[in-house]
């Protein structure tokens, strides 16, 4: 059998009504029902002996009517957004910030407990303890997010234990796609954002990578780059636009950073040695080419030999010099 994959949604932005609008006429709908209840039973009992039954059924009607009215009223703020569920049909999103009238019967969407924003179904398990429940209406946050990352324990490219974590900025950008793709677009978001720093970690070496190679240390700009090219096109399925994602830590596995530590100060004391030596020598050179040059003193190649090996030891010693003076040749 040919299974269908069903296509994405997409957001399409409606308008409603203005609530400040609608708000007088709901007003004046349930005092006109109430009004019109109590006049059918004052006038009927007066003139009948029994309320106006014509009367009577439409005020009946009218109040019912008018207190589910009541429920269409909800309020937007700057970079919120409410979509709009009917009976299981998707009939749009409303992006407009301010006081809206809509369809009663537009679905409130899963109730959350406020404790910990977790919904299970229609009836979470954190607002069924609480005891208290909290209706979304639908409505999502267009603001940007950030989500901290916990520190992940993977292994680089080279193999070796590091731990990693990262700070994402998203925000939702198709309001459809993040309901009704995805059966928690938060959840997803931290969940595919792990997995993303995971995936990444293992294509790149620690430190220390091949001639050009991007390692994770030395190559920041261009990891984060990959990192957030690959958090996109992960979360696009969910509506989800990345903002900017980066390492906020990166350090080797306790188990062996000991280890990377010595390594790197053996590194840092051949590099400081070799930085001494290559200006000693360069120093030497220097004053044998003055000293021949100003016909200070004629140096056979032996002395010469003599004399760079001393200067090679005063410059490159780690401990205090202390002169010797020779009243004798360097011969005797």
């Amino acid at each position: 059998m040919n299974e269908k994959i069903a296509a994405p949604n997409r957001e399409k932005v409606v308008n409603v009504q203005n609530g400040w609008l609608m708000l007088p006429v709901v007003i004046l709908l349930l005092l006109g029902s109430i009004a019109l209840l109590i006049y059918s039973i004052a006038a009927g009992d007066r003139l009948y002996g029994h309320p106006v039954w014509p009367l009577f059924i439409t005020a009946l009607l009218l109040l019912p009517l008018s207190i589910v009215m009541i429920v269409g009223f909800f309020t937007l703020q700057p970079n919120e957004a409410r979509v709009l569920v009917l009976f299981g049909e998707y009939r749009g999103t409303v992006r407009a910030s301010g006081f809206h009238w809509g369809n009663p019967f537009y679905s409130n969407g899963p109730a959350i407990d406020p404790g910990k924003g977790e919904a299970v179904g229609s009836q979470p398990v954190g607002a069924m303890r609480s005891g208290r429940k909290v209706f979304t209406r639908f409505k999502i946050s267009l603001r940007a997010r950030n989500l901290n990352g916990e520190k992940l324990k993977v292994n680089d490219k080279r193999g070796n234990p590091i731990e990693i974590a990262a700070v994402v900025v998203w925000r939702v950008a198709d309001t459809a796609q993040a309901c009704f793709d995805v059966d928690d677009y938060e959840n997803y978001v931290r969940v595919q954002s792990e997995s993303a720093v995971r995936h990444l970690a293992s294509q790149y070496a620690y430190d220390h990578g091949e001639e050009n190679e991007v390692t994770l240390r030395s190559g920041v700009d261009d990891v984060s780059q990959a990192l957030t090219r690959e958090l996109q096109e992960r979360l696009s399925k969910a509506g989800v636009v990345v903002e900017e994602a980066r390492l906020t830590h990166l350090a080797y596995a306790p188990e062996i950073a000991q280890a990377m530590l010595r390594r790197q100060q053996a590194e840092a004391v051949i590099a400081a040695r070799q930085k001494i030596v290559h200006g000693a020598v360069s120093m030497v050179d220097m004053a044998l080419k003055d000293l021949a040059e100003k016909r200070v003193v004629a140096l056979d190649d032996e002395r010469k030999a003599a004399m760079v090996s001393n200067l090679l030891v005063v410059l490159c010693g780690e401990s205090e010099v202390h002169p010797v003076v020779n009243t004798g040749t360097l011969y005797t």
